[in-house]
């Protein structure tokens, strides 16, 4: 609350984002990004050398415009031509140090309607920004800005000094005894904690970096402010729970202003200041990757802003007592990982909730389970790509769900090498964390129906409103286990190396595992998208009155399966793994659940009672035209069968939608109990 007993308001941020000569479509589309995610300020380079290169003033004349009119704008004016240098060198200091500030002042003359303050000069003790070296005691730097400092607050503007990297408190007093600290409004402070080598020996923290920086400014300059002008956290380990942590964390800092870099990755294709691919974590720095796909700091930001960071930050909070052995659900907060976890819960399991929350609408799932259940759901907001930052949760695992995965066949057409990452990777860094653990937990592995390809060979008879085969053994029991694996496109690859890996490590080093390969799962708490969940897709389309893309003609057959036969598989098997391990089942509705994707909207239609526009697209990559899973194999291993019919099941999604995503509207039907 404020003083006056208001709300306060959110603290605000800004992005510091380099954009090079010539990317005005990459600044077209960063732009509004930025503002959409509740960015009050950008920073951004105005480079002294770039300007008088060919084209440079043409560049600059529409991006300081474009980007001032828009948003709070702090241009960092820096790199001396190297014609001007003293070095030959954009990081030497200029032969005649007057004209830096003369530069200073035709920028703010032709520029200065779009914004307040200035930067003057990146990074002073980084050798690729400022040759030190050939001014060791910085009485030439200081002699340039200090100049630049005091002509420009002659003008009205208020320069800040740009930060030094890693943070260097002599450095700062000396500023302050050469007078630079008297001609500047704010101080920039650089640190990537957690980012860069260089910077871990001499890192101390926020609170005593900040205190320091206060105590001298105090000392020469009080009513100079602190800037945080860059600060970040790669995810180049894909840990991107801990780069929004660090950006919650650097907002708290008893800063005026925090700038985070960046907003993109930079592009693969283009040398940072060291050279291309010096360093790997030079391109894993933005908020969102390279060719856009946000990362979960850009992902909740737009949804929300600093609040909705917040909310979701607060769920990663696990506390395991020392004397519990969980269960561990990767993509437990997913729609299936949900609603295992919940059955696990109610019979007394503690759950480790182990979870990207990559997918928009998953931490509602985390949400409902720590509501209803406590603290026996421990949430770890981890990344299974990152082995490092997720072996901690099996240490004590008693028994593994493998669950997290990149589901979309789409996709994976479009990133395949992140589509094998999560999917290939992901699953043998789950294997080893469990075998290096030393417990040999079970491991319960999701696999999928793709591991069995298009079926290309199966010959198909079209009817009315489906396909079916014409191999009756086929069309009365559906696909076995016993068909040949034949992997395509990379969705289908990826996944079906992990699903060797999984049986192989029960070979190779003893582990309890199994594999169920899944055909289409529907029902509450799936948040189904047009690549992915496509049952309840359907249904939330149709409910709020928009078009249905099918892509095919509609008659491709599935043995869709509720969520609850699907959780009761998945416990079932593992309550049998002792005599099961090594063992590979299909895990579907069967042929008493087969429908063709026709015959689901025409059920839609009438659970609505309005029809459903469709709008037909081409067939995609590796769809089948027919997959019906024979489970015979699982029902007689561990008593198991599907109990809920395909219509009721759609009923009852149809239900809990109408109830928790359209506030109640919905089918009028009176609710029924999902029954056989």
């Amino acid at each position: 609350m404020t003083a006056g007993g208001g709300v306060e308001s959110p603290k605000r941020f800004g992005f510091a984002e380099w954009f090079r000569p010539g990317e005005y479509d990459r600044t077209e589309e960063i732009l509004p990004a930025i503002l959409k995610s509740g960015a009050s300020y950008l920073r951004t380079h105005l480079s002294w050398a770039e300007y008088l290169a060919p084209g440079g003033e043409e560049w600059f004349d529409w991006l300081i415009p474009k980007v001032g009119s828009q948003i709070d704008l702090l241009p960092c004016i820096h790199y001396t031509p190297p014609s001007l240098s003293r070095t030959g060198r954009s990081s030497g200091a200029p032969v005649d140090l007057k004209s830096y500030a003369d530069f200073v002042d035709h920028v703010l003359t032709r520029y200065g309607r779009h914004f307040t303050h200035v930067e003057l000069w990146n990074e002073p003790n980084n050798l690729l920004d400022w040759d030190w070296r050939e001014d060791g005691d910085f009485a030439l730097f200081c002699e340039m800005v200090g100049g630049a400092g005091y002509w420009a607050q002659q003008r009205g503007f208020k320069p800040v000094l740009g930060g030094p990297c890693p943070f260097d408190p002599f450095w700062l007093n000396l500023m302050g005894e050469r007078g630079v600290l008297n001609v500047v409004d704010a101080v920039g402070f650089h640190g990537f904690p957690g980012t860069w080598d260089s910077e871990e020996g001499t890192w101390g923290g926020w609170d005593m970096h900040m205190g320091e920086m206060r105590r001298i400014l105090d000392r020469y300059n009080p009513k100079a402010e602190i800037w945080i002008t860059e600060t970040g956290y790669s995810t180049w380990r894909n840990d991107e729970m801990e780069q929004a942590r660090r950006f919650m964390r650097a907002l708290s800092v008893p800063a005026d202003r925090m700038y985070w870099y960046s907003w993109r990755d930079v592009p693969p294709n283009v040398p940072v200041q060291e050279g291309l691919w010096f360093d790997p974590r030079h391109y894993h720095l933005g908020a969102v990757t390279h060719d856009n796909q946000p990362k979960l700091l850009a992902r909740l930001l737009t949804e929300g802003g600093t609040a909705r960071l917040a909310e979701v930050a607060d769920l990663a909070t696990p506390h395991v007592a020392s004397h519990a052995r969980p269960v561990v659900i990767t993509g437990g907060s997913g729609f299936i990982g949900s609603n295992l976890a919940d059955s696990l819960l109610k019979d007394g399991e503690d759950v480790v909730i182990l979870d990207n929350l990559a997918r928009s609408g998953v931490d509602q799932n985390l949400a409902w389970l720590r509501e209803r259940h406590g603290d026996r759901v421990h949430p770890m907001l981890a990344d299974v790509r990152d082995l490092r930052g997720i072996e901690a949760a099996f240490a004590d695992a008693k028994a593994v769900f493998h669950l997290a995965a990149q589901t979309a066949v789409t996709t994976s057409l479009v990133h395949p090498l992140d589509d094998f990452e999560a999917n290939a990777r992901g699953t043998i860094n789950v294997l080893e964390a469990v075998r290096k653990a030393g417990r040999k937990a079970p491991v319960i592995f999701a696999s999928t129906n793709k591991v069995y390809g298009a079926l290309d060979d199966v010959t198909m008879v079209p009817l009315d409103d489906r396909y079916m085969p014409a191999d009756e053994a086929i069309r009365s029991h559906g696909i076995g286990e016993d068909r040949p694996l034949d992997f395509c496109t990379p969705y289908g690859c990826s996944k079906g190396v992990a699903d060797q890996y999984v049986l192989d490590y029960a070979k190779s080093f003893d582990l309890p595992t199994a594999v169920l390969r899944m055909s289409c799962i529907y029902g509450p708490r799936q948040f189904g998208t047009e690549d992915q969940g496509w049952v309840a897709h359907f249904l939330i389309r149709a409910l709020s009155g928009a078009p249905v893309s099918v892509y095919g003609d509609g008659r491709q057959v599935r043995d869709i399966l509720h969520v609850d036969d699907a959780v009761a598989a998945y416990r079932g098997l593992l309550g049998a793994i002792d005599r099961l391990k090594g063992s590979a089942f299909n895990l579907g509705g069967g042929p008493r659940n087969a429908v063709s994707v026709i015959g689901v909207l025409r059920e839609i239609e009438a659970l609505t009672g309005r029809p459903i526009e469709i709008e037909f697209g081409d067939w995609r990559a590796g769809d089948q035209f027919f997959f019906v899973a024979d489970t015979r194999k699982l029902e007689h291993a561990i008593d198991w069968r599907a109990r809920v019919r395909w219509r009721a099941g759609l009923q009852h999604l149809a239900e809990w939608l109408a109830e928790h995503r359209f506030s109640g509207r919905g089918p009028s039907a009176e609710k029924r109990r999902v029954t056989a």
